[in-house]
């Protein structure tokens, strides 16, 4: 323990009390003891700490019983230095800096903006504008699968194994990276241009839960459930929400949720609410009005409309979306459209 420097140790007891704190007020579950390769981070209190800058690219720090570590300068330093975190990952060494800046938000649009967040497309936006992962995750999720099955062949416990398993974390992190950048710079041009983001209230945990079930009872189309659940987690929907509540409200603006049910399978134009007017994943056609546009776009404006109020504009009156009756079958030819108004 004398080899450590003693700040870091209280940082690390800091961290345990805030844990059991969180613990016992309901907010998280039993803190787990450490384990290795897991979280390896330790933290310097920023008034002992110092930086010097090297040139354009890159800097120094010293740190307490480590000395001058030179490392890659990617953000100028801004504000007072809180604390520096020091982690290592499957990539390498990191250092980060948390820096208390004075800011002044400045008067927040009065846009107000709905973002469906969805599977083939990633961010569809009421706007009309779509935004789509890059086209490198997909790329690298080829080769991970392809080092996977070799980490498969390998013999458990050899060395060769772990060098497998290793190109498989390293891709990972890549991934993971490749994805928070996507995050950052998405939710960012969102909170420049609008004062209000209406996302809807998805519970991710619940919906990309296993359909696995028990032996008694077993699921149905386990295996399409799975890559589902995949293609979910691959988008982040929880943490570009997470990212995007920071962002908004750093420049005056603020994150909105509404409820999810029926937003897809409403008509934006009419308010008609019927799962065949969904044709496809990119495609929506209203049965009732015939109304057409982007299934994820139709679904970004009904949760920018749920934001202002609960009911929807049909026709000139404001009427909540029914769902089509299936109690028995009805067409278009039994049941004319009527003239009046008010139609739903």
């Amino acid at each position: 323990m004398r080899a450590v420097y003693v700040s870091c140790q209280q940082q690390a007891l800091r961290d345990l009390d805030r844990a059991f704190q969180n613990f016992f007020a309901g907010r998280a579950s039993f803190p787990r003891p450490r384990r290795r390769s897991v979280d390896d981070t330790f933290r310097f209190p920023g008034r002992e700490v110092a930086t010097r800058r090297l040139n354009a690219n890159w800097s120094a720090v010293r740190l307490p019983k480590i000395g001058w570590v030179k490392y890659r300068d990617s953000h100028p330093m801004r504000g007072v230095v809180k604390n520096v975190t020091v982690s290592l990952d499957v990539l390498g060494w990191h250092v980060a800096f948390t820096c208390e800046v004075a800011h002044e938000a400045t008067a927040p649009s009065a846009e107000v903006v709905g973002i469906d967040r969805g599977v083939a497309t990633t961010l569809a936006l009421s706007t009309g504008a779509t935004i789509t992962m890059p086209a490198s995750l997909e790329q690298i999720e080829f080769a991970k699968r392809r080092t996977q099955r070799v980490v498969a062949r390998r013999k458990r416990g050899s060395n060769r194994r772990r060098r497998a398993q290793a190109r498989v974390a390293r891709l990972q992190a890549r991934q993971a990276r490749i994805r928070r950048d996507f995050h950052h710079r998405a939710a960012l041009d969102i909170a420049r241009r609008y004062g209000v983001a209406v996302l809807e209230d998805l519970n991710t945990r619940g919906i990309t839960a296993s359909a696995r079930g028990t032996v008694a009872e077993p699921g149905r189309n386990v295996r399409q459930k799975a890559g589902l659940n995949r293609v979910i987690l691959n988008a982040g929907w929880h943490q570009f929400a997470t990212i995007l509540t920071y962002k908004m409200e750093e420049r005056g603006g603020q994150v909105v949720s509404v409820p999810a049910r029926f937003t897809s399978q409403t008509c934006a134009a009419c308010g008609v609410v019927d799962a065949r007017s969904r044709e496809s994943q990119a495609r929506f056609v209203c049965i009732d009005c015939g109304h057409t546009d982007h299934a994820d776009t139709n679904a970004a404006i009904n949760i920018r409309r749920r934001w202002n109020t609960p009911l929807l504009d049909v026709e000139g009156l404001h009427q909540q979306p029914v769902e089509v009756s299936t109690g028995r079958v009805l067409t278009i030819s039994e049941n004319p459209r009527p003239s009046g108004r008010g139609r739903c």
